[in-house]
């Protein structure tokens, strides 16, 4: 199950609460994946520098929401304004490879970033998927634009080796405020059409739907039904359109669409394939715009999916697990084996996770394999972990084996239980009770003035 989320959030910070937006209080399954993009994140260069160096205030505030929920962040990536973030369950981190991120400008003739895509693919259960959030030119008359623009991001080639380009993947999501307008109607016959809820007579008229029918390469892109109100243009904190001077036509700008490459190739073949040769398919469940978020111009738009895959990969590449019962007394081991094909590396290392962390560096401590190894054998090696880099408060944790060549997270344990260091809570305790043994004396001493 993967949710995904555009949003044109208009250099506004987070709001308080996304629980509708990540739909975290529905009654079904709960998401496999999240994927968040997002346009026109506040670049100012006082704010775009720090974020370079720091984690900017939207990824820590969805990781924030997310990691308690037993979700990391899988990667990013940041254009200026342009910002798509990954989020999966642990559970999936073993098979997910191979993940590289790419941004293609196109504002300023391509030298300038506030327009443009940013990108990320990777290899789930061995099936190639892509993302891409895109932020094309505006305004009405722009929409050649827009289209060469978005044929230019999807030119964009991956750096590394075997990387299929980008609509070489087997799926293939494209969203983002892409900036198509409703045509021809004025602006009275737009809002009405929306008052009445008759959105279906102005399908006909969006840049987008008509451009998929002329454009070859758009026809293999899939929609879903727009039954949602337009997205843009609103006042801030309501859901009354524009009512500037400009009083911009409402329109569908923000998007989600998704292209896969078996039906695409079937399709132009005579006669239907069969389901056993379909490997992977998506099933869109819902899509639908969010009214209630008002700290932009733009509503988000989220789409959740049903992803059905045959599984390409059902084993992970290194298992690993605690040896033992685990205290910040002492030293201690961990388990590992590998199989035959993993392309292991003296850089390799485990780390020491707790439970809610939000990103692969977010360890508590780490053993490099190599460096650290105290055995090995053909079907398991132990590295050992020193008690001084053991937390004393204990808690649950997990370990997960990162992988230098393949630059991901290519094992992971079971939650499991270390027991804190009863000498220093001891001791810490002990001190407590002097500190509170000797407070009445100094209340005394204080009460004399």
């Amino acid at each position: 199950r993967l949710h995904l989320v555009t949003w044109n959030v208009g250099t506004a910070s987070p709001p308080p609460d996304v629980t509708s937006l990540l739909q975290l209080n529905s009654l079904g399954p709960t998401m496999d994946m999240y994927v968040i993009g997002l346009q026109e994140v506040n670049s100012r260069i006082t704010n775009f520098l720090s974020d370079l160096a720091f984690d900017d205030p939207w990824s820590i505030f969805f990781m924030t929401v997310l990691s308690p929920l037993g979700y990391i962040k899988l990667s990013s990536v940041r254009m200026q304004g342009l910002l798509l973030l990954i989020f999966v369950k642990h559970v999936h981190l073993p098979f997910i490879r191979d993940v590289h991120t790419h941004y293609t400008r196109t504002g300023l003739y391509g030298y300038w970033g506030n327009k443009g895509g940013v990108t990320i693919r990777m290899s789930l259960y061995g099936h190639t998927i892509c993302f891409m959030n895109c932020h094309l030119p505006a305004h009405m008359e722009n929409t050649e634009q827009r289209l060469d623009d978005f044929e230019k991001i999807l030119e964009m080639q991956f750096e590394g080796e075997n990387i299929p380009s980008t609509l070489d993947h087997d799926v293939l999501f494209w969203f983002g405020d892409l900036n198509f307008r409703i045509a021809d109607y004025g602006i009275h016959f737009v809002r009405e059409s929306i008052n009445n809820k008759r959105y279906n007579l102005l399908w006909e008229k969006d840049q987008l739907n008509m451009a998929k029918k002329k454009e070859a390469f758009l026809q293999e892109f899939i929609e879903g039904p727009l039954q949602f109100k337009p997205t843009y243009k609103f006042d801030l904190y309501s859901d009354v359109y524009d009512t500037s001077e400009k009083k911009r036509k409402p329109a569908w700008t923000d998007r989600i669409l998704w292209r896969v490459k078996n039906l695409c190739q079937h399709a132009s073949k005579e006669g239907e394939f069969s389901e056993e040769e379909q490997t992977i398919s998506v099933t869109l469940n819902n899509y639908i715009s969010h009214m209630s978020y008002g700290i932009s111009d733009h509503k988000p738009v989220t789409g959740t999916f049903g992803l059905e895959l045959k599984p390409l990969l059902s084993d992970p590449l290194v298992t690993l697990n605690p040896e033992g019962e685990w205290s910040a007394e002492h030293d201690v081991l961990i388990n590992y084996s590998a199989v035959p094909e993993f392309p292991s590396s003296a850089w390799d290392w485990i780390g020491l996770f707790k439970v809610a962390f939000r990103h692969v560096n977010d360890y508590v401590t780490y053993a490099w394999v190599e460096d650290d190894e105290i055995s090995s054998n053909k079907d398991s090696k132990q590295v050992y972990m020193s008690a001084a880099e053991i937390p004393d408060m204990g808690g649950e944790f997990l370990l997960c084996y990162y992988s230098n060549n393949l630059q991901s997270i290519v094992g992971i344990s079971q939650p499991f239980q270390i027991q804190p260091n009863r000498t220093l809570i001891e001791k810490d305790l002990s001190q407590e009770e002097n500190s509170w043994m000797q407070k009445p004396d100094n209340l005394e001493s204080h009460n004399e003035f």
